[in-house]
């Protein structure tokens, strides 16, 4: 077996189409049927049913079978690839969300990117925790940061951090108190973002029943860049409050009708790759005494703004 044979079977795993896969990988028609054709002969079974006439066609059974062995076959190409060329530099891929990135992580991956010129990072932040844990167990990233515990073979999971919820308004609240319930808002002014499961079944119960949110979306960048009416609210994390409080003064009260805090896991591969092992290691060290710092606290029931 080589690159180009597997590189071909799981392109037309994907298209389904011999036509398709030539256009896709540039090639002719006949060299696409030799290549499969030569890994058929290598492991000595067919892959695919050839039905003449057909535009599409279909795996055997065998076929099927040994898919997950040519994307494990690839992957460890792709990872002995990585070994050569990273024997200088460290590469660390990270799977996390938005709001995490951005609001607890950015001043971590700046301190190590300025301080370690062979570290190269590659942040992803558009998955949701249950897709992290697919990607991890199939070493796609060496690390992630989620909200919700699972349980996946071979992957370990650690409680990072956990912080409460609260109400923040503009300079000019619509409602006046250190704590507030979520009856006495406009449920038209809402700006939402799910922060996790438990979070969406406390908003499920006690605010969708009222009114869907005036602007729902998955970043927090885009809710702040869409913050415009001064009675707009919002309910999010400290870490998050942080953050926003840097751009805006912001209005900020407990709520009677307390959401459950938010739960940061850490996830980590039981068998890391050789590639990430020594760049996570690295991290971790690093994360340890970065989390050690708290949380700047900020007031209730007034207008403030984080001026650091």
């Amino acid at each position: 077996m080589n690159l180009a044979e597997i590189e071909t079977f799981l392109t037309i795993v994907n298209t389904r189409s011999i036509t398709r896969t030539a256009d896709l990988l540039f090639l002719s028609q006949p060299t696409v049927s030799h290549r499969l054709t030569s890994l058929e002969n290598e492991l000595g079974f067919p892959l695919v049913i050839r039905n003449k006439g057909h535009k599409h066609v279909e795996l055997t059974a065998k076929g099927a079978d040994f898919i997950a062995i040519a994307e494990r076959w690839m992957s460890l190409w792709k990872e002995t690839m990585e070994l050569k060329r990273n024997q200088e530099t460290l590469l660390l891929t990270i799977g996390c969300t938005d709001s995490l990135n951005i609001a607890v992580f950015t001043p971590l991956y700046d301190k190590l990117l300025n301080e370690n010129s062979s570290l190269d990072l590659n942040i992803q932040s558009s998955h949701h925790s249950s897709e992290l844990y697919g990607l991890l167990s199939d070493h796609n990233i060496d690390i992630g940061f989620v909200y919700h515990k699972l349980h996946y073979k071979n992957i370990i999971t650690e409680k990072l951090f956990e912080e409460k919820l609260y109400l923040i308004q503009s300079d000019t609240p619509a409602v006046l108190s250190s704590k507030i319930h979520t009856d006495e808002l406009d449920p038209s002014l809402e700006l939402f973002l799910s922060w996790d499961d438990n979070y969406q079944i406390w908003h499920d119960r006690w605010l969708s029943t009222i009114s869907r949110p005036h602007i729902s979306a998955d970043t927090i960048t885009l809710l702040d860049r869409l913050w415009k009416k001064p009675g707009n609210w919002m309910i999010a994390p400290e870490s998050v409050i942080l953050e926003f409080a840097r751009i805006r003064p912001l209005y900020i009260s407990e709520l009677k009708n307390q959401p459950p805090n938010r739960v940061c896991y850490k996830i980590k591969h039981r068998y890391p790759k050789i590639t990430g092992k020594r760049a996570v290691e690295f991290f971790e060290n690093a994360l340890e005494e970065y989390m050690k710092v708290p949380l700047k606290e900020f007031p209730l029931g007034e207008v403030w703004k984080n001026t650091d």
